[in-house]
């Protein structure tokens, strides 16, 4: 079996096994950031393995197909980014006593198994298998949202568990329905979950049985992602969590949880038409947009009203997917990395902003560009990016994701969809303007930025710049991965 395919999940949990023993140290925390950089590295290299053929690098239990190569891109980058942050972090709440050495070492432990298991989520070429490592970043965030103990984080821990848990449990209905629906279209006891297994037996699999289990998994994994009717777990998760936590909720964990439905999406369609879950996906897309716009007028938040703004990003690639074609396929894979690094820069941002000030209401955050270049000028260009204005990728995302969407007839919503981005729009600009350019009040806290919470900010900015004007190059990479996915050119 390839060392790119077992890098990614082993770095990690070495590096989780070593802080368990050594405890909060300088080097276990830099160990963990190093084993970001081999996920991102194993990504980037198999990137060039893999190129635009449509050839599936397999062994075992694992496959790293285009989608893979994509999704470990993304786990990789926003995982440097968060881990980096988080050693400045960790550094900062054992100085202001927010947290103990116990609290540092579960945290910095938590972290690299949070990454090993959304690189097994990606990588896995068995939904049974996917389903584990899924529930295995539900158990694991738990704790990290809930890291200061206070009444208000525990809350949202409790609401994150249980709502989550309920989706996974359908999720996990849905695969069972799937395995018996497989069996009985004479699939192999033994590999009936296999992904390759599946596809290939398809088109003999009862109509009805996956229609159930397709509903299923679309809402299992759905509340997973935050997505209508089962987003409420999102907002307080996200604005609970430390930020390099919520920057990996928000920039890939969401993301991580849709690729799943990617994955589903081609056996369901060939089972029982691609109307079935198209109509599925874009109802439970418009609703959540929907939601997320309209949360984004009155919150006052800004962790929350970054939460909101994730919600509405992931209505919208589900919108993607309802479109369905090559061309809105690779467009969404390019949204959810732009979205995850302009995502990750917000909330480290946040995080300066939140320890300066001791709140995250945005009335008492003004100002924010004259006291603090670094902080203001990053979450500046975060929410520049945020707001898909060019020279950006999300910029380039969205129009490919209206045009995809033209070209299947779908203009009413369309239509619908680009009335509720403008309204979010407007909110974030209100928002985002009375954070940055209001005047200070008086006696406004300093907001000092470690340095490697500033590293981190700066690398995420010059990273949104990179990837706004050099987006083509991966163009090969995504029109790949939408064709192995079984889309239509």
């Amino acid at each position: 079996m390839t060392p790119l395919l077992l890098a990614p999940i082993l770095v990690p949990l070495i590096a989780a096994a070593m802080t368990v023993v050594a405890g909060w140290r300088r080097c276990t925390a830099t160990l963990t950031v190093l084993s970001a950089l081999t996920i991102l590295g194993c990504g980037v290299t198999l990137a060039f393995r893999v190129g635009s053929n449509p050839h599936v690098l397999a062994g075992g239990l694992l496959r790293a197909d285009a989608l893979t190569v994509v999704m470990l891109i993304v786990i990789g980058a926003v995982g440097t980014l968060s881990t980096g942050a988080g050693i400045g972090y960790i550094n900062a709440e054992l100085d202001n006593g927010h947290t103990d050495p116990a609290g540092a070492r579960l945290y910095s432990t938590l972290i690299p198994g949070f990454l090993a298991a959304m690189v097994v989520a990606v990588s896995a070429n068995n939904i049974g298998v996917i389903w584990v490592a899924i529930e295995a970043t539900t158990v694991i965030t738990a704790f990290l949202v809930g890291h200061r103990r206070t009444r208000t984080s525990l809350e949202a821990t409790w609401k994150y568990v249980i709502i989550c848990s309920v989706g996974i449990a359908m999720a996990f209905l849905g695969t069972i329905l799937l395995y018996f629906a497989a069996q009985h279209a004479g699939a192999d006891s033994s590999h009936a979950l296999d992904l390759d297994v599946l596809i290939s037996h398809a088109g003999v699999l009862d109509p009805g049985v996956t229609r159930l289990a397709g509903g299923l998994l679309l809402i299992g994994y759905g509340a997973k992602v935050g997505l209508a009717p089962f987003h409420t777990w999102l907002a307080d998760a996200h604005s609970q969590a430390p930020a390099p936590v919520s920057a990996l909720m928000s920039g890939v964990l969401l993301a991580v949880a849709f690729s799943v439905l990617l994955r589903i999406k081609p056996v369901i369609d060939i089972a029982v038409g691609p109307e079935f879950l198209r109509w599925g996906l874009l109802t439970v897309g418009l609703a959540t947009v929907a939601i997320a716009a309209l949360l984004l007028t009155v919150t006052n938040d800004l962790k929350r009203m970054l939460a909101y703004s994730s919600m509405e990003n992931m209505g919208l690639i589900t919108i993607a997917a309802a479109a369905g074609t090559t061309l809105a396929i690779a467009a969404l894979l390019l949204h959810v990395l732009a979205h995850g690094i302009g995502k990750t820069v917000l909330f480290l941002a946040s995080g300066q902003l939140q320890a300066a000030h001791g709140s995250t209401a945005i009335p008492d955050i003004t100002g924010v560009i004259r006291r603090s270049r670094l902080t203001g000028g990053s979450f500046a260009i975060g929410m520049l990016v945020l707001l898909g204005l060019p020279p950006f990728a999300l910029f380039a995302s969205e129009l490919s994701i209206a045009r995809a969407m033209v070209d299947v007839q779908l203009a009413w919503p369309l239509a619908a969809v680009l009335l509720l981005i403008l309204i979010a729009f407007a909110a974030l600009v209100r928002n985002s303007g009375q954070l940055l350019l209001g005047t200070p009040a008086a006696g406004s806290p300093p907001i000092a930025v470690p340095v490697t919470v500033a590293a981190a900010l700066l690398v995420g900015v010059a990273t949104c710049f990179a990837l706004g004007v050099s987006a083509g190059s991966l163009t090969g990479l995504l029109h790949t991965a939408a064709e192995q996915l079984g889309v239509p050119r």
